[in-house]
């Protein structure tokens, strides 16, 4: 079986910032690059690509946001980074490699259930299972075989630590999570996904089901996570990218057409599409 994830350096460039207009501007590939999409295109259906040649390079540590309008692609290219969309059956990539520390996570040759131990979810819907909140976080350290009571009380506490939520449920570890708020249905899912300590952590629009609390709450969770996880979030909320982002994508029907420092995005983005849509002419 391949090994999915290492800490191998990755040399070489695929792009710079210097881009010239009319390209989607992208990161150098570095030691510290942990995803990268090379000229990818995608096909829910064979011969109708929704994603067209989208290249970008995601690094360790950072908070990167998929903005644009809806249908625009963002999410498809979310799920694409965990394998997602492998449950739709005539769903594939027909073109170009998406790799994480240097791994084409497409072979055949990769385990996907490995690969999403790496790289978790968190979906727009907070989903937490019908069981307690001890066992809705314990759950994935169980499915691998983690059976030590102390483990996993200690995996427990520190993953609804990291999510915010250990002081208000400490007390109740063993009611259940469907009877939670919803935002700290959301965290308690969020908990769950870094139980098991996966290298990235993808958000599809996390906050849109919240109250605005909770939404503020999830964002500051988001800010501190990145110390530990490379983030990617899905988000129609263009504020929310400038709070939380280091990095922002701007897509449109189904194209990357740029990507930069979020703060360039949003104050001097390089082409006109872009300051259309972050300033509200378009979408």
């Amino acid at each position: 079986m391949k090994t999915v994830m290492s800490d191998k350096t990755r040399e070489g460039s695929l792009s710079t910032d210097d881009t010239p207009s009319g390209s989607s501007a992208v990161m150098p590939v570095t030691a510290d690059t942990v995803i990268e999409v090379d000229d990818v295109n995608f096909a829910y259906v064979k011969g109708k690509d929704v994603l067209r040649d989208i290249s970008m390079q995601i690094n360790k540590g950072q908070v990167t946001a998929f903005i644009g309008p809806s249908g625009c692609g963002k999410s498809t290219l979310l799920r694409c980074l965990n394998r997602m969309n492998d449950l739709i059956p005539t769903a594939q990539i027909t073109k170009g490699e998406i790799r994480i520390l240097g791994t084409d996570i497409y072979d055949p040759q990769v385990d996907v259930i490995e690969l999403r131990k790496h790289v978790g979810m968190v979906f727009q819907k907070y989903n937490p299972f019908p069981k307690s909140i001890y066992e809705n976080v314990a759950f994935g350290l169980r499915i691998q075989g983690i059976k030590n009571k102390a483990t996993l009380d200690e995996a427990v506490e520190r993953s609804l630590k990291l999510a915010g939520l250990w002081e208000e449920v400490k007390d109740r570890l063993d009611s259940s999570g469907l009877g939670l708020s919803g935002g700290q249905q959301q965290r308690l899912c969020i908990a769950r996904t870094i139980a098991v300590q996966p290298k990235i952590v993808l958000m599809d629009e996390p906050c849109s089901a919240l109250d605005p609390i909770s939404t503020t709450i999830i964002e500051e969770l988001i800010t501190q996570l990145k110390d530990e996880f490379t983030i990617v979030i899905v988000t129609h909320n263009m504020q929310q990218a400038t709070r939380v982002s280091d990095r922002t994508a701007y897509f449109y029907l189904g194209e990357l057409i740029e990507m930069n420092d979020t703060i360039k995005i949003f104050n001097n983005p390089s082409r006109k599409e872009t300051e259309d849509y972050v300033s509200g002419r378009f979408g």
